[in-house]
């Protein structure tokens, strides 16, 4: 599925000279690496604030935190993602609601939220957290809208979207506030676990740097209970280094996939049931994955394995039928496009490095086991 070594071979010397710098300053946590790397996604992303942390999973709940989201609150998001979507929201005290999927591009349905938001019963829901999916916007047009209509918080989950952008803004500068993840198989990658928050709200730069240390303003005085979740200022040089590579690397996944969907109509697997990737006109979607719909998937990445050919399945399972969120009440057959993405969703390799014979091999690989 990916080959690190490559990237690494072409930067390794830039690289090394940031961590070196790093180890002869010692300053190793919120060292000036972290607020370089800050200055440099507010100009890459367009959002006034970038405030980093340990983790993907700690931006998401320390966005909502600082958006004020707690118990007694609601929060609509997604069945079909990572964990962390659902556990985020359960960690600020919040109840998730979850909504099923637009089948075309995975990310949220809008018409399913707006239901949800017009019939809320006893649910006080204070925001919405869409995903934007495999490197492609959710459709904010439609988000915004609803902000304004119900007066809800926007919180992006673009964990696997960094240089994505809807009608020609960038992701993490489209909502209330954002999250990414740059664990090391995202488009943009450290060498470990790192996060980061965007925002547009002066506050909730604030509420977040606060947060992210304990709840201090000044050292040694806790304004209130907060955890411990910087960025690591060696992972902060790291992403210093590749973030300059970063818009080169997501055109390449773009070449790459368009590439994909040339061979795959080339082999005619689309009349045998494959289905490629919707690409919606008004973003830019940036193929963190690139995600087939395959008849008999799970046959097929057996198949695959035999051939040496690495694949992937973005999500196996719905949050809704995980055994730990038994508790939120669903039941199979609530989300029933999610379930269906489930059973047949596969990930392809793409990663900028990736050659042309790969690709061919791949989609020659997928045509053989269909009798292509």
């Amino acid at each position: 599925m990916l080959d690190f070594s490559r990237q690494f071979k072409v930067i390794r010397e830039e690289v090394m000279a940031a961590l070196e710098a790093v180890c002869d300053s010692q300053r190793f946590i919120l060292g000036p690496e972290v607020d370089g790397f800050e200055r440099a996604v507010t100009a890459a992303c367009r959002a006034p604030y970038a405030i980093g942390c340990a983790s993907g999973t700690d931006a998401l709940w320390l966005a909502l935190a600082a958006a004020g989201i707690g118990p007694g609150d609601s929060v609509i998001t997604t069945p079909f993602s990572f964990f962390a979507t659902v556990s985020s929201i359960l960690r600020c005290g919040a109840k998730p609601v979850l909504a099923d999927i637009d089948p075309q591009s995975f990310n949220l349905d809008p018409a399913a939220v707006t239901a949800l938001l017009e019939g809320s019963g006893g649910n006080v829901i204070r925001g919405v957290m869409p995903v934007h999916l495999y490197g492609q916007c959710a459709d904010w047009d439609e988000f915004s809208a609803m902000r304004k209509t119900f007066g809800i918080c926007l919180i992006e989950d673009a964990a696997q979207a960094f240089g994505a952008s809807w009608r020609g803004m960038p992701a993490g500068a489209l909502g209330d506030a954002a999250a990414f993840s740059f664990y090391p198989t995202k488009n943009l990658a450290a060498m470990g676990d790192a996060g980061l928050v965007t925002t547009t709200s002066p506050q909730i730069d604030d509420r977040v740097r606060s947060l992210r240390a304990h709840g201090m303003r000044r050292r040694y005085y806790h304004d209130e209970i907060g955890w411990n979740s910087r960025l690591d200022t060696l992972q902060a040089a790291v992403l210093q280094v590749k973030l300059k590579y970063l818009p080169e690397g997501n055109l390449k996944r773009q070449q790459l996939a368009a590439r994909y969907d040339t061979l795959f109509q080339a082999a005619r697997l689309p009349e045998l049931g494959i289905v490629l990737p919707f690409v919606d006109p008004r973003g830019s979607h940036v193929f963190h994955q690139y995600v087939i719909r395959a008849p008999r998937r799970d046959d097929l990445r057996a198949f695959l394995a035999q051939q040496k050919i690495g694949s992937e399945i973005y999500y196996p399972l719905p949050l809704h039928l995980q055994t730990s969120l038994k508790s939120l009440g669903y039941r199979p057959g609530d989300f029933p496009e999610s379930e269906k993405a489930a059973a047949e969703v596969l990930a392809l390799p793409i990663y900028p490095e990736l050659r042309h014979d790969e690709q061919d091999t791949v989609v020659e690989a997928i045509a053989a086991f269909y009798g292509g």
